[in-house]
């Protein structure tokens, strides 16, 4: 059998891409190394968090076939490479997966295929890093016997307006006729293709999305820890300048910023910035400095509500709301609520947690306790932080039945909770 595309990697990214091209007829193979994923698809079993059980087992019924028989890539017009690319210890990317799955895809790349590389790198991997070792492996040429091509993922857990179909698609690819290529596959199933100059210009505009938002959520939280030194509502200036049709987005401060876009794709930018042209991107770098040091700033905002009433942080029960990166989805890669509960243990504190979407919860060894009693819980824990506002919580509510209710969202109205 023939495949109009292989998708490599089938986690957050690549699912979804896989389920979109199921929906618009498309035969779609999906090659992981990890044959626990594999086979817990075949099942039927999902491991995403917005694909269900059900989404999965249309796909399969619509002719998705999960493997990890590499040689099976042989059979795809297209490949797809969607695997993880998270920080080295150097802050450049660890693209050992990335190098992995193009070697796969070269040992088995045919004349005439597409190969897109959507994982998050730096400027310059699609060219440097992918198109070498296809063209190695395969003894073809990019942009003569096969076609080669950047885009980056786009994919929002938890977003249920923006999906794969209707957020508008970068392409770029090593020559035009590769980002032709790379257009008219994705125009078969995605709404809008947008045409990068080339696999630099597409690679540095995922970068660039992410690194406007990590600089401007940075702003809010400095202006978050003065306004408070000065007795000013961040929440209710923010409200206001909102008001400006024009020249003005909201960003909103919190405990530290997580998932893998936000504390981690600026990095490579940076990197490759530093590691090239010898000098730093300094913008990059102060907003890693301010976000990264949020949840140690949230723990002694904590540590001083409860001095304020005459308690010590250590031996104090302190209950976290709220423990993944984002609202409403199960996804705790990189969530702030990690480093802030390590910065409250080693304060002395007892910590213990409640998240309706993580029965378990390993913090490098840390021991923290779940709570199944939200209410009881609440009403017991000396200091309740609200970390994540999930839509089970109501969080005024919760506020009136706590000892000390600290709000890192701004989403409390009730006058008896501390907001960040």
């Amino acid at each position: 059998m023939t495949y109009d595309v292989v998708i490599l990697g089938l986690g957050y990214v690549g699912l979804p891409l896989a389920q979109q091209a199921i929906r618009a007829g498309l035969t779609v193979l999906g090659f992981d190394v990890d044959e626990t994923v594999v086979k817990s698809l075949a099942a039927g079993r999902s491991h995403v968090d917005d694909l269900s059980e059900a989404d999965v087992s249309l796909m399969l019924r619509g002719g998705f076939h999960p493997t990890a028989d590499e040689t099976l890539i042989a059979t795809a017009r297209t490949a797809v490479i969607c695997v993880p690319t998270p920080l080295s210890e150097g802050d450049g990317p660890d693209l050992r997966a990335v190098i992995g799955a193009t070697r796969a895809v070269g040992r088995n790349l045919r004349t005439g295929m597409l190969v897109v590389l959507e994982s998050t790198t730096y400027p310059g991997t699609t060219d440097d890093v992918v198109r070498p070792l296809l063209e190695q492996l395969s003894g073809l040429t990019a942009g003569a016997d096969f076609h080669l091509a950047f885009s980056p993922e786009r994919i929002d857990p938890g977003n249920a307006v923006y999906g794969a179909h209707n957020t508008p698609k970068v392409v770029g690819g090593w020559t035009p006729a590769c980002t032709s290529a790379a257009a008219a596959f994705y125009g078969r199933f995605i709404e809008t293709v947008v045409r990068a100059r080339g696999t630099r210009e597409a690679e540095t505009a995922k970068l660039l999305e992410n690194t406007y938002r990590h600089v401007n959520i940075a702003l809010v939280n400095e202006m978050a820890r003065f306004c408070h030194e000065l007795d000013i509502d961040l929440w209710d200036v923010i409200n206001a300048a909102s008001t400006k049709p024009f020249g003005f987005q909201a960003f909103y401060p919190g405990p530290g910023v997580g998932g893998h876009c936000i504390p981690i794709d600026p990095n490579y930018l940076s990197h490759n910035v530093r590691s090239k042209l010898g000098y730093p991107f300094r913008f990059v770098e102060l907003a890693q400095e301010i976000n990264a040091t949020m949840p140690a700033y949230v723990a002694r905002r904590a540590q001083n509500l409860l001095n304020a009433d005459g308690l010590a942080v250590r031996g104090a029960s302190v209950l976290l709301l709220g423990i993944t990166y984002k609202a409403d989805i199960a996804d705790q890669r990189e969530s702030p609520a990690s480093p802030l509960a390590r910065q409250l243990a080693s304060l002395g504190a007892v910590v213990s947690y409640h998240d309706p979407h993580v029965t378990t919860w390993d913090v490098a060894g840390l021991p923290v306790s779940r709570n199944d009693d939200l209410e009881g819980a609440v009403a017991a824990a000396d200091l309740v932080i609200l970390v994540q506002n999930h839509r089970e919580y109501d969080v005024d509510a919760l506020a009136h039945i706590a000892k000390r209710f600290f709000d890192t969202r701004g989403v409390t109205t009730t006058p008896s909770a501390h907001r960040l």
